[in-house]
Order: C-alpha cells, then sequence, then structure tokens
C-alpha cells in the first residue's frame, strides 16, 4: 500500500488553511491537518474557520480545486477549567470539510479529571463519526506514552485514539518495544519529524525544538524506522516546524522538501527491515527551478 501523507499546518502556519491547501497539493501530500481551533498564544495566527465564513468558503474550494481531503483538525487541549463546548463548532466544520479525526492533548496534572474531560470530547466527536486522537508532548501534562495509555483506559472510549509524534517519543525517553501490546485500533496517524538525537536538559531548549526547529527525517538522530515498524500502516501527518528553514526555502519549498526526506527514508529504511548501519543522509531536494515550476 502507498503510503500518504498530511501536511500538519504547524509546519507552515504563516500560510491560511486555504493556502495550506494549495502548498501541500503542488508538494504531493494526500492530506492536510489544518488548525481550526484558535488557542490564542504568542504570535499564532487565529484561522477559527467556524468563525470567517469566507475563510472556510476558500477552504473548501482548494480542497475541490485539488482533490485532497482533511484528515484531522487540531488541536482540542484539555485544562483545567474548561468548557468542552467551546471545541463544538470547530468540531462541525472538521466534519463538514470530511475529516477523521480530532488531535488532543493534556495540559493538566489532575489524571482523573483529564481522563474524564478526554472521555467527553470523544463523546462529543462521536455523532460526527471523528475519532479523538490522544497526543503526549514532554512539556504538557501527559508527557509520556504510559501517561497516555492510562488515560485511554481510564476513558475507555470506542472512538478514541493515540497519537505517535516521533519528536515527543524520543524526547520522553520511550522505547520502540513500548508500542508492543498495546491495541492496533488505536492508531490512526502518527507525526513524522526528526530532531538532535541529544535531549536538551533546559526546557526553553526543548520548547524551542519542539515549536521552531525540528529536523527534516533522516537528518537528526532519531530512530525513526525503529518506532514506525511498530506500529500499523497509517497516514503519516509531518508536523515539521522549522523557522529558520521557512524562511531559507519559504512555505512551498519547506512543505516540499519535508514530504521528499520522508520518502527517501523510507525508500531506504523499508518497512520491517533490519535496522541500517550509520547516519542516512537524505538526498538533495530539487533545484530551485523545480520548486519554482511546482509553485506556479
Amino acid at each position: 500500500m502507498a503510503q500518504q501523507y498530511s501536511l500538519a499546518h504547524l509546519t507552515v502556519l504563516a500560510c491560511p488553511p486555504p493556502e495550506m491547501v494549495y502548498v501541500a497539493a503542488r508538494a504531493g501530500y494526500d492530506f492536510v491537518s489544518p488548525r481550526p481551533i484558535y488557542m490564542g498564544l504568542p504570535g499564532e495566527p487565529n484561522y477559527a474557520l467556524a468563525d470567517n465564513p469566507e475563510m472556510l468558503r476558500q477552504m473548501k474550494r482548494a480542497l475541490a480545486d485539488t482533490g485532497l481531503g482533511v484528515h484531522d483538525i487540531e488541536l482540542a487541549r484539555i485544562h483545567d477549567d474548561m468548557h468542552l463546548a467551546k471545541y463544538l463548532p470547530a468540531i462541525e466544520v472538521a466534519a463538514e470539510l470530511g475529516a477523521k479525526a480530532v488531535l488532543s492533548s493534556i495540559w493538566t496534572d489532575q489524571r482523573q479529571y483529564a481522563s474524564e474531560k478526554f472521555g467527553e470530547l470523544c463523546d462529543l466527536a462521536k455523532p460526527f463519526g471523528l475519532t479523538v486522537d490522544l497526543e503526549y508532548v514532554p512539556i504538557a501534562g501527559v508527557r509520556t506514552l504510559a501517561g497516555a495509555v492510562d488515560v485511554l483506559k481510564r476513558a475507555d472510549r470506542p472512538n478514541a485514539g493515540l497519537m505517535i509524534d516521533i519528536h515527543h517519543f524520543h524526547r520522553a525517553l520511550d522505547k520502540p518495544e513500548d508500542l508492543d501490546g498495546l491495541p492496533r485500533q488505536w492508531f490512526h496517524f502518527a507525526h513524522l519529524c526528526d530532531a538532535p538525537v541529544a535531549i536538551p536538559s533546559d526546557l526553553a531548549e526543548m520548547t524551542r525544538i519542539l515549536r521552531e526547529a525540528r529536523s527534516y527525517v533522516g537528518e537528526g538522530g532519531i530512530d525513526v524506522a525503529a518506532i514506525l515498524n511498530r506500529l500499523p500502516e497509517m497516514v503519516y501527518s509531518i508536523e515539521l516546524p522549522n523557522i529558520a528553514r521557512a524562511r531559507e526555502f519559504g512555505a512551498a519549498e519547506h512543505a516540499f522538501r519535508c514530504i521528499e526526506s520522508a520518502k527517501a527514508y523510507f525508500a531506504a529504511h523499508p518497512r520491517g527491515a533490519e535496522p541500517a548501519t550509520g547516519h542516512f543522509n537524505p538526498p538533495r531536494a530539487a533545484r530551485q527551478d523545480d520548486a519554482r515550476a511546482r509553485a506556479r
């Protein structure tokens, strides 16, 4: 089965959702994973499609023009003193756009409360045919695979899922064998990227890399294949924010290099193959004139 890729919005966050669709289509992606839930973080653009009918209309046109689909939306965060109903407009838009999943993460240390709210979020999304996939984040309340598994078991919802982000998996010191024995039906998609093998001890530096300096697949030091070989075949959403690369190459070329490096890595590391020795060097990206041709 041919691998399918989605372009995660954090990779090209400066692009509004309609533009993101055209960028993804020209680079060869199958889906997009937009951020129609506005979180109000410093410097974050507001792409709340439910509140912007014109942008939503443009988004639908872009999807129709390109034939791309929406794979998942983000980010439905679980935090203290929250009201889940605030996510309903975005969930409705996700269903309207044909999405398959809602990405969630947990930003509270109250495990029982978080599990209850996550379960309620699953219930909110279920009538729309959407899964809710939990992403653990090393700077959040639930920051390890074990913590995420605990929440999923407590919530016990049929449309709950577990989303593995390669960066987060490595930073949490989880091991590929930790994935063995987990229910296969939990896995719907994964976040693909790479990062330096050395894990920063400084939280601010870890956060900086997480949000703005991840590496192309095969360029960093994570054994990506060892992780993915423990997971079922699924859609790979490339979440690879790298502000320096996006500024140097432009959003469209950066998105193209993201998917091309991933394809090259998979070609060099066939599924189920013995681990390769040495460091993988991805081939040079397409020439700039070819990239400009794709952008037209």
